[in-house]
């Protein structure tokens, strides 16, 4: 790509973008709205009306960037689509989030393998308002190069999937979903909460590092977090020793149970509970 700069970003274009393109966004955006109210945390429907990002058409990253920056520091770093883990973990270091441009087409409304804007800018961006998820983020950056130089890649990025791409929170009004991968996504965003299928299991950082994932179905297993800053704290150890701990026991399955895990009952968006209440206990699974 001749636009690509060293650092291995080049410009959005936006006056390029087709009619067309801006209607598939239009498409996506109006569905997807109206299947997350009630089913998304809070703290993302709040981050989306902050950013006015809306039905309008596919978003100006430098107008979007700025109004991110004032919110929480970050900006939106365009790039030609996956880049390298290094030059990935470095732009979420520096608090600059890396988004793809091109917008899928019509035949892959519900179910796109690689991410596209919809996915990056609608998905992942309106978290990033909130200054907690903001820290987490680049603390996790900060993470991914030293988990580079360890050699535990493969670990960390488990982390990731099951938070920042499918991640659901406990929430006073019910469980709710915070991961981009399920609130980019229509039929995950109702599987995730309604469906009896899946496992729900409390969070816990151990576990999440040893389960391995599907990159091409619905997952089979969500954690599940009481609140956000339950991530930051679990950024703050220092990893490497949880990495050798770890590299001693065997991987666990995506759907597999395991001994300790604190599993939570299926939800659902209607009736919500009471303020102050969570839906769906949360029952230990482990061997007495």
């Amino acid at each position: 790509m001749s636009n690509l700069g060293a650092d291995y970003t080049i410009e959005q274009d936006w006056r390029g973008y087709r009619e067309e393109e801006h209607a598939i966004w239009r498409l996506l955006f109006e569905r997807q709205h109206r299947l997350l109210e009630g089913r998304a945390c809070r703290e993302y429907l709040d981050g989306l009306d902050r950013l006015g990002v809306a039905a309008g058409g596919i978003p100006d990253f430098r107008v979007l960037s700025d109004i991110l920056d004032a919110a929480s520091g970050w900006r939106i770093a365009a790039v030609p689509g996956l880049v390298p883990d290094d030059v990935f973990f470095a732009f979420l270091a520096r608090r600059r989030f890396p988004s793809t441009c091109f917008i899928r087409r019509r035949d892959q409304l519900d179910y796109l393998q690689e991410p596209d804007v919809f996915h990056d800018i609608y998905g992942h961006v309106p978290m990033l308002v909130n200054p907690i998820f903001a820290d987490y983020m680049q603390a996790y950056g900060e993470g991914g190069l030293k988990a580079l130089r360890l050699g535990h890649l493969e670990h960390l990025a488990r982390l990731y999937w099951y938070t920042v791409e499918f991640g659901l929170i406990s929430t006073p009004e019910g469980r709710r979903i915070y991961g981009s991968g399920i609130l980019s996504s229509a039929g995950e965003s109702v599987y995730c909460l309604e469906e009896e299928r899946p496992h729900r299991v409390r969070f816990d950082l151990r576990r999440v590092m040893r389960t391995r994932y599907h990159i091409d179905r619905y997952q089979e297993t969500y954690f599940v977090i009481d609140e956000f800053e339950q991530l930051f704290e679990a950024t703050r150890p220092d990893f490497a020793p949880i990495y050798r701990e770890i590299a001693r026991l065997p991987d666990i399955e995506p759907g597999e149970t395991a001994p300790g895990d604190v599993e939570c009952g299926n939800t659902s968006r209607l009736p919500a509970k009471a303020a102050g209440k969570k839906e769906g206990p949360c029952v230990s699974t482990a061997r007495v």
